[in-house]
Order: C-alpha cells, then sequence, then structure tokens
C-alpha cells in the first residue's frame, strides 16, 4: 500500500487508466474538507481480518445484490449483503425463540429503493455470518431486527404489505444510513463491525467489498495494492461517519453536481437525485447514451472515478437502470452494485476513510 505523497497533479489526470469498453477512470486520494494530510492510513500491526466468498459469486460479473449465509445457531439462511442500509432484518419466524430474546423496543428499518417499511423488535443476540466455502464470522450479541410486518410508501416501487411476512433477511452493512429513513441504523447494529474479539489478534474495523467476497476486518495483507483514499467528515448529531463525498456530470456538463455517494450492494439499479442545472429534463429516466460521469471526493478536491453510458451492456459498470429525481437542493448517488465489478471498495470504520481499489 502506497504511503507517499500523492501527486496532486497525477491525481488530476482525467480517464489515464481504460477499464472497460466505454469506461474510463482514474483514482485519487483527498482529505476531508478543511485538512490537508493526504496520508493514507496505516494498517500495519492489524491481523484480524476473514474473506467471505458470497453464496451466489461465480467468477463473472456481479449482476444481483450479493449473498452470505445467516445464522442464530441453527440453519444457515442465504441473505442479502446490503451495504445500503444498516442491521440485520430478518423475519420473526426465522430467528429460533425471537420472543424469550432480550429487546431493546419496537424497531423500523424504510429501504427507500424499494418503498418497503420493515417493522418489528430489536432482539440482541449474536449471529454467524459465513461465506461461500465455510469461512465465518462471529459477532457479539447485537440488535436484529425480527420482522414482524411489512408496510409500504405511498412512492414503493417494488412492495407488499403483510402482518405475516416471511423469507426476509438482510445483512446491513452500511454507514451514514441515519438520516435516508433509516434513525435506528446505527453502527451497534453492523454485523462487521461487531466482531467478537479473539484473543491475541489485533483488529481494525472496517470491511472491503470486491466483486466475489467480503473481507471483514482491515488487515496488512488484505488492503495491499493501490487503494485511493477518501476521508470522511462525521455527522454532527449521530455517532457514525458521513457519507461518501462525491460529484456527477451529466453529458460532461461543468460544474458536476456535488452532494454524497453511496456504495449500494443492495440494488442492481443506480439512484440518482440531481438539481435542474445538471438534470435538464428528464425527470424519471435518462435517454440510452448520456453520458454519466462520477467523481469521488468533495467538490474542491473531487477526482474523475468512472464514466459509462446510459443503457451500455457492454459495461459491467453500468446499471441495469438509473431512476432519477431532480431537486434543487439535494445531490445524491447510488451507484449501485455494478461498481464492484470495477473497484474493491474499502470502509475504514475507525479511522473513517472510504477507498477504491481498481483490478
Amino acid at each position: 500500500m502506497p504511503r507517499g505523497h500523492h501527486s496532486r497533479r497525477g491525481a488530476r489526470e482525467a480517464c489515464s487508466v481504460p477499464l472497460l469498453l466505454g469506461t474510463c477512470l482514474s483514482l485519487m486520494v483527498t482529505a476531508s474538507p478543511g485538512t490537508a494530510s493526504d496520508s493514507p492510513p496505516d494498517y500495519h500491526g492489524f491481523n484480524e481480518g476473514r474473506f467471505l466468498p458470497y453464496l451466489n459469486a461465480d467468477g463473472s460479473d456481479l449482476t444481483r445484490p450479493p449473498r452470505l449465509g445467516l445464522s442464530f445457531g441453527g440453519r444457515v439462511i442465504p441473505a442479502v449483503m446490503d451495504s445500503g442500509s444498516t442491521g440485520i432484518v430478518v423475519a420473526a419466524d426465522l430467528i429460533p425463540d425471537w420472543q424469550s430474546l432480550p429487546s431493546t423496543g419496537e424497531g423500523r428499518i424504510t429501504y427507500t429503493s424499494s418503498g418497503r417499511i420493515m417493522r418489528g423488535q430489536w432482539v440482541t443476540t449474536p449471529v454467524t455470518i459465513e461465506g461461500a466455502d465455510g469461512a465465518s464470522i462471529s459477532t457479539s450479541p447485537l440488535p436484529v431486527l425480527a420482522v414482524t410486518e411489512v408496510d409500504c410508501l405511498d412512492t414503493a416501487r417494488d412492495c407488499t404489505p403483510s402482518d405475516d411476512p416471511h423469507g426476509i433477511a438482510m445483512i446491513g452493512i452500511g454507514f451514514a444510513r441515519e438520516h435516508d429513513a433509516q434513525a435506528q441504523g446505527t453502527p451497534d447494529k453492523n454485523p462487521f463491525l461487531n466482531l467478537k474479539p479473539h484473543e491475541g489478534r489485533s483488529l481494525r474495523k472496517g470491511y472491503i467489498l470486491t466483486q466475489q467476497g467480503a473481507h471483514v476486518g482491515l488487515t496488512a495483507a488484505n488492503t495491499e495494492g493501490s487503494f485511493r483514499f477518501v476521508k470522511l467528515a462525521r455527522q454532527e448529531k449521530v455517532d457514525d461517519w458521513a457519507g461518501i463525498p462525491g460529484c456527477i456530470s451529466i453529458n460532461g456538463q461543468t460544474p458536476p453536481a456535488c452532494g454524497t455517494m453511496l456504495v449500494d450492494s443492495g440494488v442492481a439499479a443506480m439512484f440518482v437525485t440531481l438539481p435542474p442545472a445538471q438534470a435538464g429534463d428528464n425527470e424519471g429516466s435518462l435517454p440510452p447514451g448520456t453520458t454519466v460521469s462520477l467523481q469521488v471526493g468533495p467538490a474542491e478536491q473531487a477526482q474523475d472515478l468512472y464514466s459509462f453510458s446510459a443503457d451500455d451492456g457492454a459495461s459491467s459498470l453500468a446499471p441495469s437502470a438509473i431512476h432519477l429525481r431532480v431537486s434543487p437542493s439535494r445531490v445524491f448517488v447510488n451507484t449501485s452494485l455494478h461498481i464492484l465489478n470495477g473497484f474493491d471498495v474499502l470502509y475504514d470504520a475507525d479511522g473513517g476513510y472510504a477507498g477504491f481499489r481498481q483490478r
């Protein structure tokens, strides 16, 4: 992992590395607004980490949400690994004797991409999460949402209400989700950040999402390579890091619109909120052939990450669909899971960094 100073000139060279047909990228190191340091974090000395291959990984491009095994001491349940939410959310009937477990009260998590509202009880229990090869991690006891009811937002895209839900299993590992209808999605509910400690091991809380699996715990070994980092700010009223700063441009329009970026492994479609100056008359979707360019970092330091054309089936970075909302007051882009076809994405919960490693 590089440790020296990274040239600002080199970081600004857009599209310097060809990645896929119709796609180009440039990686960067940047610091949070108001700081001058661009030194990357040092993971030497940390040795607690486990790689969990996805249950549905087959060596090809990722087109559907990745899955891992989830267990409460009994059978293993296939569950979606979702970096767009925080907290394990499971139909109550999948948790053995859930009503006898300690409870911290009523719970609610809303998935704004689909419009589903999960309601139930936060019950406290240790969990085990398994990969396809049998590798596993175990957590300390943490709150798990035992879902007893599903409601739908008025604007729901994919939702069926139920007062007897079955088959729900989500492993939410995201951060900075509290202000997106997930007020209860705090870091104490993130299983990847609440590992059961092992004596003699040194843990750096965080993870790396790849096309084929997830590294849980950051180590000197799994962070090797050309990672480039962006420093995250702290949220003001929540004990969590803020979202990844990022910018988006449609058809090369300048200046780009800057706000926050979410790497969401739980959806195949991209969700974008843009001001009229960038969105134009394209409320709802973007026409085929539209060029979408993403940058990472705060506005004054943002650098090119990758570009693609809407509905470009030749690029594995292009999402399955793009849902566009026009707003004069918010800029937001949910990249979809397709970003993992070109980058390994790191989250450092202890140091407050996001990182992108080109493959």
